[in-house]
């Protein structure tokens, strides 16, 4: 691990503003994919700001009947919490299946959703890796990609996000709030924080540098059941092959949100409205943009099943 300045923010403003200040800064809190990757000299941030002292880390109630979620909520509390449970299940069971306990313990909602990809090519620094290193190339084009995209990806990179907690605040219609460096709030929907691959899949989010998410915002409760069905190499710690979070009603419209299939937690509001036709002409739809390899074309009919398992779940 190279040397790094270190500093603890004392109000959100003075983190952005220090962030804005010195280049090569990273915000950490809970830092479980941050240290890891600058173990392995992936990142190298020159300056890290913690942020784990700012008053983010609560759950409130929105003015619209929703729910506030800190950017420092931890995992395991969120997973927990009360109203979560009774009313965004699908955001508890998601939770509940990533990770470990102790992982989760520390995790918090912002680091869960800004989580860099497992593709194994992006932890190897032997690799090729346009993510890791612009302009080197994909090993995984040509590699083993058995875990890898197949929505959404370019001819650059076809690496997959790995949350799963992601998974389910998209199908959820989450909002995501943040602190610009200019000291601005600003919000957008969750799927605008990705970027999709294209030409510059190292730019993976829509976040100017130094920008700060404070909060999570879930909608009104929407009810129905709420199912989170997960797709893995093995029972526990294993990111998802596919993943695939609902949210049904008793006439058989919904929601459906998959993950482990795309750069960013994957859902269409078009297939959506094929619901109530049942899941198959749904999942054909979702899948319509699929781009396989020869090596995960298994995860075109994986997806089409775990939609079937997952609304079978749902059924009334």
């Amino acid at each position: 691990m190279k040397s790094f300045t270190y500093e603890r923010a004392t109000s959100p403003e003075n983190a952005v503003a220090a962030a804005a200040h010195t280049p090569g800064a990273r915000f950490i809190a809970g830092g479980t994919n941050l240290l890891d990757l600058m173990k392995l000299e992936i990142e190298a941030p020159e300056h890290l700001i913690d942020v784990n002292g700012l008053a983010f880390d609560t759950i409130t109630p929105a003015q619209d009947g929703g729910l506030r979620i800190g950017a420092l909520v931890r995992n395991t509390d969120l997973a927990a919490a009360a109203e979560i449970r009774r009313d965004y299940a699908v955001l508890s069971k998601a939770l509940l299946a990533g990770a470990s306990g102790q992982l989760r313990n520390k995790a918090t909602t912002a680091g869960n959703l800004l989580q860099r990809t497992r593709c194994p090519y992006f932890y190897d620094t032997h690799q090729p890796c346009n993510k890791r290193r612009p302009g080197t190339g994909c090993a995984a084009i040509g590699g083993v990609s058995r875990q890898q995209a197949i929505i959404g990806v370019s001819d650059t990179c076809i690496a997959s996000h790995p949350s799963d907690m992601a998974v389910a605040m998209q199908v959820l219609g989450a909002t995501v709030e943040t602190l610009t460096p200019n000291g601005q709030a600003r919000s957008f929907p969750l799927t605008d924080l990705y970027r999709a691959p294209g030409e510059t899949p190292h730019l993976e989010t829509t976040l100017a540098a130094g920008e700060l998410i404070t909060s999570v915002v879930l909608p009104k409760p929407v009810g129905g059941k709420h199912i989170y069905y997960k797709v893995r190499d093995r029972a526990s710690y294993a990111f998802a092959l596919v993943s695939v979070a609902a949210i049904v009603q008793p006439d058989k419209t919904g929601r459906v949100a998959l993950g482990g299939v795309a750069y960013k937690p994957w859902r269409n509001e078009k297939a959506e409205a094929l619901l109530p036709e049942g899941g198959e002409a749904m999942a054909n739809e979702l899948l319509a943009e699929a781009r396989p390899t020869a090596q995960n074309s298994f995860k075109v009919k994986l997806a089409q099943r775990t939609i079937s398992m997952a609304l079978a779940q749902a059924a009334y």
